[in-house]
């Protein structure tokens, strides 16, 4: 087929994605459940990028899942995102270097 089409079947659904909420929600919304649902979208939109990398960006599957459940649970702790980075970093650092 002609890349052109692919092309424009790409702009279209991108612009419909854009432009559709903009058209059709007018007034605040005030489902709870809904609020609460797009408020999450980018967090979890962020989870399912960052979580394959984490593990196929290592040499050992087990030095990124350590270092995966290390950063759940300083994050659920209350550590800031850089401070989870360098803690995962680490000990990705520490485990592939010193034991494996």
């Amino acid at each position: 087929m002609n890349k052109w089409i692919y092309i424009f079947i790409m702009f279209a659904v991108t612009y419909m994605i854009r432009v559709l909420p903009l058209t059709i929600i007018r007034k605040k919304i005030k489902n709870a459940f809904i609020r609460s649902f797009l408020y999450y979208v980018p967090y979890v939109t962020l989870s399912v990028m960052t979580f394959p990398a984490i593990l196929n960006a290592t040499m050992s599957k087990t030095a990124a899942l350590i270092s995966f459940i290390a950063g759940i649970i300083a994050a659920l702790f209350g550590a800031n995102l850089f401070k989870v980075a360098l803690l995962c970093c680490s000990l990705v650092l520490i485990i592939e270097y010193f034991i494996v």
